[in-house]
């Protein structure tokens, strides 16, 4: 079986007997030596001696005059929302099971960038064994923002994160004349359009995010991110469903919809009150799919026998953060299903 994503921490952690993944002191440990946490030069010695006691045991539980003693407003703040983090873990019986705690009951007080290395690390676990790269790359839009542009008609999506350090490099150095001939997307650098030529690559650098996804052109690419959702929500939630990327809502009678980000919610809204959307508005969709369940004894009653709408759009800078827990607490389930 072939490695990817080593920088989801999947090697920190182990797989209990119910496939879901099991909290460790090492994964803890992974996230007290975050630059977050870590002691700064000027740290008091109270912040520097539980940083210690904690990477000794990082279970140790830690009492609120522990906190209290920190000297900054700030590292108190930050130690509070670890702990914090750190007990609703440990609480839970598994990863999978605290995420989808966050994503029904609320992570207020936890750092975005905790919730997004917890759904990186469990998507890990979902896709443990994934043999398709268009299907890992599509699962990096779950943990990663992109940044999308059109060539030649198509929608193309790149690493957000990789494309400003491409820019910022572009504006310290000429392109080379060679670029459009090496069929390079100028807002893109020289980040490489996954194809069935070289999808093959995508192995060495999986953890490089430096692949771009042709969402508009590429059917294998749609099929991806509809097949990512799909094991998402049945490795979360225990649900067989049905993703199917779609050009349009045909259905006059439509009954539901997730907006996969807050993009995706406004237009979502703006068609369920029967509103046009306006060009502006139209040309941020990213993405339209039909869900459908396997079993519609889990949904709600006025839904069953009608597809789940999921709707994608990027805001004004062209970003696109995707929102995937959305797609678990979105859902129309009944509320026994939902505790």
């Amino acid at each position: 079986m072939r490695e990817f994503w080593v920088s989801s921490g999947h090697h920190l952690v182990r797989r209990a007997d119910h496939g879901g993944l099991m909290l460790t002191p090492e994964l803890l440990m992974a996230y007290l030596a975050r630059p977050e946490l870590l002691p700064p030069d000027e740290a008091c010695a109270a912040e520097r001696a539980l940083h210690g006691a904690l990477m000794a045991d990082p279970f140790r539980p830690v009492p609120q005059v522990d906190i209290d003693a920190l000297a900054d407003e700030d590292a108190r703040e930050n130690w509070g929302f670890m702990l914090a983090f750190r007990d609703r873990l440990a609480r839970a019986a598994s990863l999978e099971a605290a995420y989808v705690d966050f994503a029904r009951h609320g992570a207020a007080g936890v750092p975005p960038i905790f919730l997004t290395q917890l759904c990186h690390l469990v998507l890990r676990n979902a896709l443990d064994g994934c043999e398709d790269p268009y299907v890992l790359r599509a699962g990096e839009l779950f943990y990663r923002a992109q940044k999308a542009t059109l060539r030649d008609g198509a929608l193309l999506l790149a690493d957000a994160e990789v494309v400003e350090v491409q820019q910022a490099g572009a504006q310290s150095a000429h392109l080379s004349p060679l670029t459009a001939l090496l069929d390079a997307v100028p807002e893109f650098g020289d980040l490489d359009i996954m194809d069935d030529d070289n999808a093959w690559t995508y192995w060495s650098r999986s953890d490089a995010n430096t692949m771009i996804m042709n969402l508009g052109a590429n059917a294998r690419a749609r099929a991806g991110l509809a097949k990512v959702i799909e094991l998402w929500i049945g490795h979360l939630l225990g649900l067989e469903v049905t993703v199917e990327p779609v050009a349009t809502i045909e259905d006059r009678d439509w009954r539901w919809f997730v907006g996969l980000d807050p993009e995706g919610t406004k237009i979502g809204n703006a068609l369920w009150k029967g509103a046009a959307l306006g060009p502006a508005m139209g040309e941020r969709v990213v993405t339209l799919m039909r869900l459908t369940f396997a079993d519609e004894r889990a949904v709600q009653p006025g839904v069953r026998s009608k597809p789940v709408y999921l709707i994608g759009a990027m805001d004004a800078d062209k970003i696109w953060r995707l929102k995937p827990q959305n797609l678990i607490a979105g859902l129309p389930l009944l509320e026994s299903k939902l505790s």
